[in-house]
């Protein structure tokens, strides 16, 4: 045997060999970091929880115009990132690579949700809210009020007011509980950190009574500047012991026999929320407050109103005797002497 020839025909099959790799390593690069999505076109790409790398590399293959899964998996093994990829909901906007997906998915850079829940719903409204969220897992469905507060920790608790209004993120697969205790913890904070900074001599013995008043003074007002005005006028009535003879309450009380209007016989029709006929402030908050209202309600304003109307425009014209308030009444609600 001709070694000479053998060596000679040994290394032109290896440089062949390094070429055939190197040339398909080059395309297979190419292949990594071209687009994988079409012209202005996003793709979402959900991965399982205990998903395998190459289930992760088939989605990708099946859903985007990504083919070279081999390719794919070869980097992955060697950059370790096959074993990083985390479970969840990813977007993929256009002109994205299948190497810049993979590092999304192993940082873990997944889709995020959003529900906002305003300020002044109830927690009856909330929990429709986010019962109808596509995105949120619900596991509270099918328990009453008193359920979900044991759920959440708190069975002796009533839920209504103790829920921050705001917009919350969160990832698909997220709870209905999760995002309940989320907002309640912001709540319990905002409410301590207001109730440490209140004026001196409230008529308020407890945080919990400051909600009370807050969540009046949500559903009165949602004007910024007339929120610490509403609430010195409840401040005032509750130190000379006059009824609040607030509406909100009213209409709280009534439940679903509210039809959009309050008639006489409803305000005279005693409930535990008839500040008409009770004295003191509710039983219990009858709304979701903001900051604002949250403020106001342990800061009012220092003036000597005792009453306000609305003036039809969001607005509302203050008081300080009867007298005024009757004026002012028969100004803006029955359209007299304008």
């Amino acid at each position: 045997m001709n070694w000479a020839r053998l060596t000679l025909l040994t290394t032109l099959l290896l440089v062949m060999a390094a070429l055939a790799v190197g040339a398909w390593a080059w395309q297979a690069w190419d292949r990594l970091t071209a687009p994988i999505t079409a012209d202005g076109e996003s793709v979402v790409i959900e991965i399982p929880r205990g998903a395998s790398f190459r289930q992760v590399v088939e989605r990708l293959e099946r859903e985007t115009a990504f083919e070279d899964g081999l390719a794919l998996r070869l980097y992955a093994r060697y950059t370790g990132d096959d074993a990083r990829v985390q479970a969840g909901e990813y977007a993929l906007e256009p002109g994205i690579s299948v190497l810049d997906a993979l590092e999304r998915f192993a940082r873990g850079e997944v889709v995020q949700h959003r529900i906002t829940v305003v300020e002044g719903l109830t927690f009856r409204q909330m929990r429709r809210l986010i019962e109808a969220h596509p995105a949120l897992e619900q596991t509270l469905k099918g328990l009453d009020d008193e359920g979900v507060m044991a759920e959440l920790g708190k069975p002796d608790r009533h839920p209504e007011g103790w829920f921050y209004p705001s917009t919350y993120t969160f990832p698909r697969g997220t709870t209905d509980r999760d995002l309940l205790a989320r907002a309640m913890r912001r709540m319990e904070r905002r409410l301590e950190e207001e109730w440490a900074a209140r004026a001196d001599g409230l008529p308020l013995e407890t945080p919990y009574e400051a909600l009370i008043l807050a969540s009046i003074i949500e559903r009165e007002t949602g004007r910024d500047g007339e929120r610490a005005k509403v609430a010195g006028v409840f401040t005032r009535r509750l130190e000379k012991g006059m009824r609040l003879q607030t509406d909100p309450t009213v209409i709280y009380g009534m439940g679903e026999a509210y039809d959009g209007r309050i008639r006489s016989a409803d305000l005279r029709r005693d409930t535990p929320y008839n500040t008409y006929t009770r004295h003191g402030l509710p039983p219990t908050p009858i709304a979701m407050p903001g900051s604002a209202s949250i403020r106001a309600a342990v800061n009012p304003a220092d003036h000597d109103y005792l009453y306000f109307v609305s003036r039809g425009d969001g607005s509302h014209q203050f008081s300080r005797t009867l007298a005024e308030h009757n004026r002012a009444v028969r100004r803006y609600i029955l359209g007299e002497g304008e």
